[in-house]
């Protein structure tokens, strides 16, 4: 059972998670590609002190599968990058996390390391990054470099199948995180001198090559740019299955799951911690932070979340149904459902808001002063990196020499 502070973070992407949000009362559709539109939630976010925002990315449009791409002009297609958008919202915020999504299969090693640092350095210790596979086999076409497994409907409606057959992109993912880490390594934290009078701006004994050597690829070093602020920023990953859960071991800092009720969570965590027995991480050194994911839709009035999710289905055309627990009712009634699950072990949760802005200021305005009423949430931020609010210890730079 978790003992520490309740952890609470949104997953930010276009209109909400429904399909048919951008469709809603509230929604401005016109602005989802300004930056506007997304430091208006972010800063909703930090105004209900939340540990972090996750910004969704992908290599190719948006579609109703999650395997292949659609020609549907009904939902929304199109979205702004993920690591641009987070250093746009740096110098604009003072506390929250921000935690793009970063696409692995495609983008070298060495330009994700700086541009997560850069990220770290603009917003001053507040950036992680959630690494994600191309599990799509058509966006591999806009690189013409390399192919990926073409998914079949068969295969995502059984987790462990996707992962057994997305395995290797899992191992190269794996080798991209620990390149990344030893990247932002390669710099000590005193290597930049900066003695005008001398000359010196830099001691190249503190710049080291990291010489990687893999199957994949190699990366010899050292980055441009400068360590960053929490010495290794907070890597996140999402994971259903058993090879996501030993990738997350292996490498992350944080995992996000997505169990449908108490009991699903209890099992999942156990999952999690197998897969970290296997790969023999030691969690004291290393913690390994837990939050569930949930889709939510909240409303005061009993029955009005519901209501509001089916209007929407009505315009989609579709139920709709997600890889996590979809959950509508009120904000006592989800404080209810966190705090029952945090007693499976879980760190925290990342909700998903169902449509913006109804669903995050409803978490913000709602939802945090209910946790707050049963003591369970901050009142003010503490600690300004964003390993430091997650209990995460600051990393000894591998390459630094003993003094």
């Amino acid at each position: 059972m978790s003992t520490g502070p309740l952890h609470l973070a949104v997953a930010l992407r276009d209109a909400g998670w429904h399909p048919a949000a951008w469709r809603s009362e509230d929604a401005d559709a016109g602005a989802l590609f300004t930056p506007g539109h997304w430091a208006r939630l972010v800063t909703e976010a930090e105004h209900g002190l939340l540990d972090f925002v996750t910004f969704e990315d992908a290599l190719g449009l948006q579609s109703a599968a999650p395997h292949r791409p659609d020609d549907r002009t009904d939902q929304v297609r199109g979205s702004l990058d993920a690591v641009l958008l987070a250093a746009h919202l740096g110098p604009l915020t003072t506390h929250i996390g921000l935690v793009p999504t970063v696409n692995v299969t495609h983008t070298e090693p060495f330009h994700v390391a700086v541009g997560i640092a850069t990220l770290d350095h603009v917003c001053r210790g507040r950036a992680g990054w959630r690494p994600q596979i191309a599990s799509r086999a058509a966006d591999a076409t806009h690189f013409g470099r390399r192919s990926t497994p073409q998914l079949t409907d068969e295969d995502v409606r059984d987790p462990e199948l996707i992962a057994k057959r997305l395995r290797p992109l899992f191992a190269e993912a794996t080798d991209v995180v620990e390149v990344t880490r030893r990247l932002w390594d390669s710099w000590e934290d005193d290597a930049e001198i900066r003695d005008t009078a001398t000359g010196r701006f830099i001691d190249g004994a503190k710049l080291h090559h990291i010489d990687f050597e893999g199957e994949h690829f190699s990366v010899r070093g050292p980055s441009i740019t400068p360590r960053p602020p929490q010495g290794q920023p907070v890597v996140a990953s999402l994971a259903h299955a058993s090879t996501p859960y030993e990738f997350a071991a292996r490498g992350s800092d944080v995992v996000f799951v997505t169990p449908f009720d108490r009991v699903g969570a209890k099992a999942v965590l156990a999952q999690v911690d197998e897969a970290v027995d296997r790969v023999g991480r030691d969690v004291r050194a290393q913690p390994l932070r837990r939050f569930a994911d949930l889709v939510v839709f909240l409303d005061d009035e009993p029955g009005a979340a519901a209501g509001r999710k089916a209007r929407l289905d009505a315009l989609d055309g579709a139920t709709f149904t997600s890889d996590a627990l979809v959950f509508t009712g009120t904000p006592g009634e989800l404080a209810d459902l966190l705090l029952d699950w945090r007693t499976t072990g879980l760190d925290g949760f990342r909700l998903r808001p169902g449509a913006v802005p109804h669903d995050l200021t409803a978490i913000t305005r709602r939802l945090v002063p209910e946790l707050r009423r049963r003591r369970a949430f901050r009142t003010a931020y503490g600690t300004e990196t964003l390993r430091g609010r997650l209990g995460l210890p600051t990393p000894r730079n591998r390459y630094a020499r003993e003094t």
